[in-house]
């Protein structure tokens, strides 16, 4: 029988010429367009088989959510021709929202779902930085897309 994680592990990263460090950068400035807290991102790269980034926000009520995840699948759909591959929650009815772009996962919780679940810990392994509203560049997702993560 196979389960929902071997399933997950074995899957293709996306054929697309967009890499995942990119998704990031459209998907960054879009939650802070939207007024999105806290954004940070994590470097996944030789942790996690599964993806390269992740995108952790917070939205501040269900409405913020909502226009902070429609906001990133727009940018990221305009910029990349990118669709997620999947999509879990929805605002109003979720503490929770993520959207898989196989390279990229987009994390959007409320503030009480992110300190409970707190990514950041549970990857703690992984280099991250939370993004500055007027950051004009993000060091983690600069360079030329080699393993930093040893560094």
């Amino acid at each position: 029988m196979e389960t929902a994680s071997s399933t997950r592990s074995t899957r293709s990263k996306r054929e697309g010429p967009t890499l995942g460090r990119d998704l990031a950068r459209i998907a960054i400035e879009a939650a802070l367009d939207k007024k999105a807290v806290d954004v940070t991102v994590m470097d996944l790269r030789g942790i996690s088989g599964e993806v390269d980034y992740f995108v952790i926000a917070t939205g501040e009520s269900d409405l913020q959510i909502k226009a902070v995840t429609e906001g990133i699948v727009m940018a990221i759909r305009e910029q990349a021709n990118e669709r997620p591959a999947h999509r879990e929650g929805q605002a109003g009815s979720s503490s929770w929202i993520v959207l898989d772009y196989f390279d990229l996962a987009v994390h959007i919780f409320t503030p009480e779902a992110r300190e409970h679940y707190d990514l950041e810990r549970l990857w703690g392994d992984a280099p991250s930085e939370t993004v500055a509203e007027d950051a004009e560049t993000v060091a983690l997702l600069e360079g030329t897309g080699e393993d930093t993560s040893a560094e």
